[in-house]
């Protein structure tokens, strides 16, 4: 029974659980705005804070390795850094420098083979330091290129790691490349030494070496004392040469020069320095056996060279001596002997030059008598 009452009123005594929503249900239009504001959930924001950290960090461990290269680098007197197994999993191969945003031009070395002339490994270290010091000097705020060594006495897992079965060797690792993957100096490009080594790195990275800072031939004290050591002497010298005292005056030098050219020109001397041969050669059948004369006619050693030179020097001093002492010897029987005995020895030098020529060459020299004598 409703009593007379209104039909809203009535739907509420019959459901009173709406005496308790709120008024605003009552206006359709609040209460849509309002549902809307409830469905829509706020941002997340832990996973943006945590990303903006976790770039921050990549970004402050990138800093870090660069400062601490660059401590190392400041350090070195060349500007090279020493590399070991413990530093090269750090700089190239830790999760921090996944993302390096610098590189490594390294250096394989080993003073084991130091003594190796072939090698030339001395020769390229002291040329690889120039270049790391000239590009420092060049660019001294750059931090895209760094200079290393690895010594293989110390770090024998890092010559594993890279693949270096063979010196001289060198290898450019970029900021995406892993030891495997970086990029090796080729062999023929050591030719020109510290120029070959600055156009790899320029057409490698897009870099700037710079100009070669060679250091002087002579220092400058040098010069100074060389200067002063000459105004001191010149006095001297200028009296010795007014009075024909000077060693260009004294016969017996200009002799001396003259036999040593000769003694130079016909051993092969300059072939053993273009060359670079060496004086004598390791058998290897036995190492405690050397090997003076090497048979074959695409090479000279250096003592084989000397060999023949002194031969054909005895030869020509006995043809001078002959022809230009012993005619003024009076005693005719003295002039005989002496005569007899060096062509006695010129002979047997002759032969021996022969022979050696034979034995390398396989050519023979054969005697070709006039046909009046058979």
């Amino acid at each position: 029974m409703s009593y007379g009452l209104p039909k809203s009123q009535q739907s509420t005594l019959k459901n009173p659980s709406l005496l308790l929503l709120p008024h605003k249900i009552r206006n359709p239009k609040i209460s849509s705005s309002a549902k809307m504001r409830r469905t829509m959930s706020p941002i997340p924001k832990l996973p943006l804070l945590l990303l903006l950290c976790s770039l921050l960090s990549l970004a402050a461990a990138d800093s870090d390795l660069v400062s601490e290269l660059q401590s190392l680098q400041s350090r070195s007197p060349s500007g090279v850094i020493r590399l070991t197994d413990h530093t090269v999993a750090r700089f190239l191969t830790s999760a921090a420098a996944a993302r390096r945003p610098y590189s490594l031009l390294i250096f394989f070395d080993a003073a084991k083979l130091h003594d190796k002339p072939e090698l030339h490994l001395s020769d390229l270290r002291r040329e690889f330091t120039l270049v790391a010091a000239s590009f420092i000097s060049n660019n001294a705020a750059s931090s895209k290129l760094f200079f290393a060594d690895i010594e293989f006495q110390d770090s024998q897992a890092s010559f594993a790691q890279f693949g270096v079965n063979s010196l001289p060797h060198i290898r450019l690792v970029g900021p995406a490349h892993s030891p495997k993957d970086s990029v090796q100096m080729e062999q023929g490009d050591f030719s020109r030494l510290a120029e070959s080594m600055s156009e790899f790195i320029e057409s490698k990275t897009k870099l700037t070496v710079g100009p070669i800072h060679r250091p002087p031939m002579f220092s400058r004290n040098q010069i100074i004392l060389a200067v002063m050591a000459f105004l001191i002497w010149t006095p001297f010298i200028v009296k010795k040469i007014l009075t024909g005292k000077t060693l260009v005056h004294d016969p017996r030098v200009w002799l001396s020069g003259a036999v040593f050219v000769y003694f130079f020109s016909v051993s092969g001397a300059m072939h053993n320095i273009i060359r670079k041969m060496p004086m004598f050669l390791a058998d290897r059948n036995d190492p405690n056996k050397l090997i003076f004369f090497y048979q074959g006619s695409g090479m000279q050693l250096g003592t084989e060279g000397f060999a023949i030179g002194f031969l054909y020097t005895i030869v020509g001093l006995l043809l001078a001596f002959s022809t230009r002492v012993l005619v003024r010897v009076r005693n005719l029987n003295v002039q005989r002997v002496v005569m007899l005995a060096a062509l006695v020895v010129s002979f047997w030098a002759v032969k021996k030059v022969v022979y050696l020529d034979n034995w390398k060459t396989g050519y023979g020299i054969h005697a070709f008598w006039p046909t009046s004598w058979k």
